[in-house]
């Protein structure tokens, strides 16, 4: 999947969110992705539940056609620092 897709689809299903997605070094297929994510959705939220709403939001491409993605969350004021 492309990641301007994928950036799209996370900034779409999580409130508030800004994703950079790219391809992890030294990755050259196309299923396996690395994207930060910042959302003030995520404040007061465990690390797993901040890539379950990614996830939530990526859906069935997650089954289908991301194989993997290494994520990064923030917080906004996270992000500052």
């Amino acid at each position: 999947m492309d990641p301007e897709d994928v950036a799209a689809l996370i900034e779409d299903g999580v409130p508030e969110a800004t994703a950079t997605v790219s391809r992890p070094r030294g990755v050259e297929d196309d299923d396996h992705l690395a994207a930060e994510v910042v959302s003030p959705a995520f404040e007061g939220e465990s690390v797993l539940d901040r890539h379950e709403l990614v996830y939530d939001a990526l859906g069935d491409h997650m089954t289908t056609d991301i194989h993997a993605v290494e994520l990064t969350t923030k917080t906004p004021e996270e992000a500052e620092r």
